[in-house]
């Protein structure tokens, strides 16, 4: 087989054109790669660059949030602007961060003030001197034995009672921010029955006052009548006398034993709502407190109705306690006087 000479050298010379501009192209990009490093790219960006001083409070940013839980500039009512001045990215992203730091702030008062969290620093066995965190817990996370929330938020610029601080900026609180699983755990966890147990325990349980009287309308019945179940010989030695206004509720339902409800109708008397005169006497649904008629039909009007019956009612368990405290005393030298009782009464 015979091979034209002159091809076989063209097809020399083309390969060794090519791998020369290969080899050139290589040697630029070198080249642009060397100079592009020698390069502070941070200080190309800052030539004309006004100087990186933002305001420190949402005031001073002359933003605001409205009543939707917004962000809106004080004056013109706009959302937040990213490009405040043009063709300086890198300014107006400082200025972006500046205002996130505030706004992070801002979220951390709204736990503290609007949902009653209180701040645990992290770690709890933490030096002076050692990097710290913190947490954010509700009174009863500890304590409460029904259910418990757990919130978790991602890394980077978000913080604590926050899902993402974009949509705090360009949405709204709601969508940004933890507050509204924080509010509807609260809502949930915190019934009528639970927050009345919850403040017996903390501060009426410790009170120093001997006779404790208790005016519960309408639910604050039942809550009243769980405590009692719940706490039944620390109520019976404070309360003196409970008055209901249409209460609604029941001790079978409620499962109230015996001793309950006999406690119930030495101590409790329901004003309810009936077209009878005030006191008339309304025939019992269960069997526990005596059920008295407020004079009114209407649910609300019961307990301002009923107001000056249900002080005669206190008066007069005060007295009975007050006469049986006197028969309890050992007989002694010391004469006590009706009018001595009379004063401790009007004390009242």
């Amino acid at each position: 087989m015979l091979v034209r000479a002159d091809i076989f050298i063209f097809y020399i010379v083309w390969i060794t054109m090519a791998q020369l501009l290969a080899q050139e192209e290589k040697e630029k990009t070198t080249a642009l790669k060397d100079l592009l490093s020698r390069i502070d790219l941070d200080e190309l960006m800052k030539k004309d660059e006004p100087p990186l001083i933002f305001p420190k409070t949402l005031e001073e940013f002359e933003y605001t949030f409205n009543e939707h839980g917004q962000l809106r500039h004080t004056t013109t009512g706009d959302p937040f602007v990213f490009n405040y001045k043009e063709d300086l990215h890198r300014w107006n992203q400082k200025r972006y961060e500046a205002l996130g730091e505030i706004i992070t702030q801002y979220v951390y008062e709204c736990l503290e003030k609007d949902c009653k969290l209180r701040k645990e620093m992290l770690p709890v066995d933490a030096t002076e001197d050692e990097p710290k965190s913190f947490i954010y817990l509700s009174e009863d996370a500890l304590t409460n034995a029904d259910k418990l929330l757990v919130l978790i938020q991602g890394s980077g610029v978000v913080r604590v009672g926050q899902w993402a601080r974009r949509l705090i900026i360009n949405e709204d609180l709601n969508s940004g921010t933890q507050i509204p699983f924080i509010n509807r755990a609260m809502k949930e966890n915190s019934s009528p029955e639970e927050h009345t147990l919850y403040v017996w325990d903390h501060f009426i349980s410790k009170s120093l006052a001997e006779n404790i009287f208790v005016v519960a309308h309408s639910y604050g019945g039942l809550s009243f009548v769980e405590l009692l179940i719940q706490r039944e010989d620390e109520v019976k030695s404070h309360v003196s006398a409970v008055a209901m206004t249409d209460s609604v509720h029941n001790v079978w339902h409620q499962e109230a034993n015996r001793s309950i409800q006999e406690w119930l109708k030495e101590r409790c008397c329901n004003w309810v709502s009936s077209s009878e005169p005030l006191d008339t006497p309304v025939d019992p649904m269960l069997p526990d407190c005596l059920r008295l008629s407020a004079g009114t039909e209407r649910h609300e009007l019961t307990s301002w109705k009923s107001f000056h019956s249900i002080f005669k009612f206190f008066d007069k368990h005060l007295e009975q306690q007050m006469e049986d405290d006197v028969a309890e005393e050992e007989p002694s030298t010391t004469v006590t006087t009706r009018g001595s009782n009379r004063a401790k009464h009007e004390d009242l």
